[in-house]
Parts: structure tokens; C-alpha cells; sequence
């Protein structure tokens, strides 16, 4: 399967205080810590953001979030659209606040999907619908989807059908999320061991 990463890192980061791709940790970037993690699956990585002035100066390959679409799904479509025009069965979606996904992630998402059009992970019980493996068919589903006036990740998920895959939830979750200083303090921790 070929498959095309993208990075959602579209979302204002309001409990953070903004800026939160490009906040810090263990002295790199929550961004560039998902390019890596993105690059190990895929040479075809993009960042989905909601604006081109979003990241700043970067030599990145961005995609915009599609305008009509609020939230992840957004950055998903738009995804979705690069993975399909750069000659791909499937599109890896990643968030830019999960510093510590697996290493596992992509392959055991690959071999879970099947025949399906979504494969998504989970630990300790709890879905995470950013971190999902989509293939391209998915795309030709979202108009019957938004024409629902839904727009939420997890309810495209479940219109598409969806596999879900579960990872051990820690210590620490490989899906902790960042989405406050306590939060990146937290993560600082982890990772000075």
C-alpha cells in the first residue's frame, strides 16, 4: 500500500495559548517531532493548516484545510486530496500534539484496515480519530457525509466504517496529547526520563 502522511496542526491551540505545533519540546518542536515521526512512514508528508501564515516561514509542504470544513476533518479532506494526487491508496493522518505515537502506528493500522476505508488507534479505551490510516475512497464519501451538516472526525469515521486498533494506554499513553502547559510540562518530563 502507498501511503501519504499528513500532520493536522490547523487548530488554534486556545488552551495553550496558541502557537501550539510550534511550541517546544525536549528542544524541538512539536512540529518538526511529527514530521519525523511522519517520515518513517512516508515520503509523502504534508502539514494541513488553516492558514498559509499559520506556521510561519517554513519549507514544509502545507495544505490548507478545506474552508468549509471546521476542525480535523478539514485538515483531513485536505489530505485526503494531496495523498490522492500524489498517487496514493491511503492517507496516515497524524496530529501535531501526539509526541509519542508508536512506533508501530503505521503498520499495525495498514494490516488492520483490510478492505475497509478507515483504520483508527485507540489505547485505554479511548478512540482517537485524528491518528488514522484513510484509504483515498474515503474522499468520494465526505459530500454524502457533510451534506448530513456533520462535521465531526469520529462521525466521518463511523459513516465510512471504521477498524479500530488498540495500543496499551502506558505509562506514559503513546497518545498523551498536548493541549495545555501542564500538559507539555508533562511531556518535558517524559522525555528528560
Amino acid at each position: 500500500m502507498k501511503i501519504a502522511a499528513v500532520i493536522l496542526a490547523g487548530g488554534e491551540g486556545r488552551r495553550i495559548g496558541g502557537g501550539k505545533p510550534l511550541r517546544r519540546l525536549g528542544g524541538t518542536s512539536l512540529l518538526e517531532r511529527a514530521v519525523r515521526q511522519a517520515r518513517q512512514w512516508s515520503d509523502a508528508v504534508s502539514v494541513a493548516v488553516r492558514d498559509e501564515g499559520q506556521l510561519g516561514a517554513t519549507d514544509l509542504r502545507t495544505v490548507l484545510d478545506e474552508p468549509e470544513i471546521a476542525g480535523p476533518l478539514g485538515g483531513l479532506a485536505a489530505g485526503l486530496a494531496f495523498a490522492r494526487d500524489t498517487g496514493r491508496d491511503a492517507l496516515l493522518s497524524l496530529p501535531a500534539d501526539m509526541p509519542f505515537l508508536p512506533e508501530d502506528f503505521s503498520p499495525r493500522l495498514e494490516q488492520a484496515i483490510g478492505g475497509g476505508l478507515a483504520a483508527l488507534a485507540s489505547s485505554g479505551g479511548h478512540l482517537h480519530p485524528v491518528c488514522g490510516l484513510w484509504r483515498i475512497g474515503a474522499l468520494d464519501r465526505l459530500p454524502g457525509y457533510l451534506g448530513s451538516g456533520k462535521r465531526s472526525l469520529k462521525g466521518f469515521a463511523e459513516f465510512v466504517g471504521f477498524t479500530t486498533v488498540d495500543w496499551p494506554a502506558g505509562p506514559p499513553d503513546p497518545f498523551l496529547n498536548i493541549n495545555s502547559a501542564e500538559d507539555l510540562a508533562s511531556a518535558e518530563r517524559l522525555v528528560r526520563g
